[in-house]
């Protein structure tokens, strides 16, 4: 039997996390600290697939945030690692 491949879009599941983290004050601030990113660009800026691949790396990179999004939204962890790869790229 075939495992089958998760069909969610990547930039979809990027732009749920910048949703999740639009209600979560203190997330926000620090991915928009870290990011160098205003609070004002985010519209523009969320067309953007590096920006898209730059929240992902957010959350793959503290497994609390991702575990709070995922139990938040029934996302499942899967799901972010695999858009991270998708969007993100093989690391070198």
């Amino acid at each position: 039997m075939r495992e089958q491949l998760s069909t969610t879009d990547p930039q979809e599941t990027a732009v749920s996390i910048l949703a999740w983290l639009a209600n979560e004050p203190d997330m926000l601030s620090r991915f928009l600290a870290l990011s160098g990113v205003q609070a004002d660009q985010i519209r523009t800026a969320a067309t953007d697939p590096g920006f898209l691949a730059g929240l992902l790396d957010f959350m793959m990179a503290h497994e609390p945030s991702l575990m709070s999004f995922c139990e938040a939204t029934g996302t499942k962890p899967e799901t972010v690692a695999e858009a991270w790869h998708k969007l993100s790229g093989p690391m070198m």
